[in-house]
């Protein structure tokens, strides 16, 4: 695999995110959610393959009782002194591979294989705030395993028989005598000729080359909930990746991501939005317009309004995801005062001024209040 940068940790356990007792079902679960996260349609990190990598060679590790056992004992130089050499998944393309070929998801253990569940898929939809509110079907794209629609899965050509494995007589596995500093290992794989099913096919299917899967491009209409949140993802049970020797499909997962708006900033339910009101009509009290998911409303501003003052629109926020009473819509009011004044409106102001008292200008707030206003907190 070549070197492991300074933030992937050199300890297979931590690379997976699994205590040192784990067991191999909670080792291969540990490795499909790192599989998932790292995958190059939702995940934003520079070094997601680089990650994957590092956690494909701690998965081909600790998935092997030996290997695990040798590792455990003697560290990662005890394996490199047996002739280990991780194979590394070069690319997240070969992560189709591994659900062709059974290894990684597809369970080499003795025997003919049982039924794999697929894998899971993971995809991106955006949409903007308008659509979270209101609910929306949108339309996602991606690649997942199918089984083969010419040979219904079976990897032969139609007509064509299937016959008993040559390379591993019908059993499913090959054995092999490896040398280490500590003795000779037998070590039983999946054999490479008929991945454990102990029969291949005589003449091998045309259109998928004898695997009986295939990657096909799917497309599907997803229904968003309205209220959903930026993050948050959608589960379709059995759209993901089809299983193996009969197994179930796996699920897909469809991140949400809500495009920034403009005009509002979403704090959980509620929205807050911001408009500008001249410090004359601030003082005497006006009626504007301020936007909303449903359009324009009218809002009063009360006389006496002052800056950063929030004025409350109950109900015009965003649904709530699981039902409920709908957010509200706050109103920060940024009072503006007025520049470049001609001789008539410094003449006017500057009579105002003259008249304004200690009633006028007084505050009931303390500093602490006015500061927490300013800052919007």
């Amino acid at each position: 695999m070549g070197a492991v940068s300074s933030d992937v940790s050199q300890d297979y356990y931590e690379r997976l995110g699994v205590r040192r007792d784990a067991s191999e079902a909670e080792i291969k679960k540990a490795f499909r959610r790192l599989a998932r996260e790292l995958h190059p349609d939702v995940s934003d990190d520079p070094h997601a393959e680089e990650k994957f990598k590092a956690a494909a060679e701690a998965y081909e590790v600790l998935s092997d009782p030996e290997r695990r056992a040798t590792y455990d004992r003697y560290g990662a130089d005890g394996l490199r002194n047996g002739g280990f050499q991780p194979s590394g998944f070069g690319s997240f393309s070969d992560i189709f591979d591994a659900f062709f070929g059974g290894d990684i998801f597809g369970g080499a253990g003795g025997g003919r294989p049982g039924p794999v569940q697929g894998g899971d898929v993971a995809v991106t939809a955006t949409i903007d705030l308008a659509q979270a509110a209101a609910g929306a079907a949108v339309e996602v794209s991606y690649d997942a395993v199918a089984i083969c629609g010419t040979c219904r899965g079976n990897g032969a050509e139609p007509g064509t028989p299937i016959e008993t494995c040559g390379r591993c007589g019908g059993s499913g596995q090959l054995r092999a005598v490896t040398r280490t500093p500590f003795g000779q290992v037998v070590r039983a794989t999946v054999c490479d000729a008929c991945h454990g099913d102990g029969r291949v096919p005589a003449q091998p299917c045309s259109a998928c080359g004898g695997r009986g899967r295939q990657v096909r491009r799917q497309t599907l209409s997803v229904d968003v909930p309205a209220g959903i949140a930026d993050g948050q993802r959608i589960r379709l049970a059995g759209r993901g990746h089809a299983g193996e020797h009969g197994g179930p499909p796996g699920d897909l997962y469809v991140l949400v991501r809500v495009r920034e708006d403009e005009r509002f900033v979403r704090d959980g339910d509620d929205l807050v939005t911001a408009v500008d009101v001249s410090a004359p009509l601030a003082a005497l009290g006006t009626t504007i317009e301020v936007p909303t998911l449903d359009g324009p409303v009218p809002l009063d501003v009360p006389a006496g309004t002052q800056p950063n003052e929030r004025l409350t629109l109950r109900g015009r926020g965003m649904p709530a995801l699981r039902g409920g009473r709908r957010g509200d819509l706050h109103v920060v009011v940024n009072v503006v005062i007025p520049r470049r004044l001609t001789p008539e409106q410094r003449r006017l102001l500057e009579q105002l001024a003259g008249t304004l008292g200690e009633d006028n200008l007084r505050s009931d707030e303390g500093v602490f209040s006015k500061l927490k206003r300013a800052l919007g907190v």
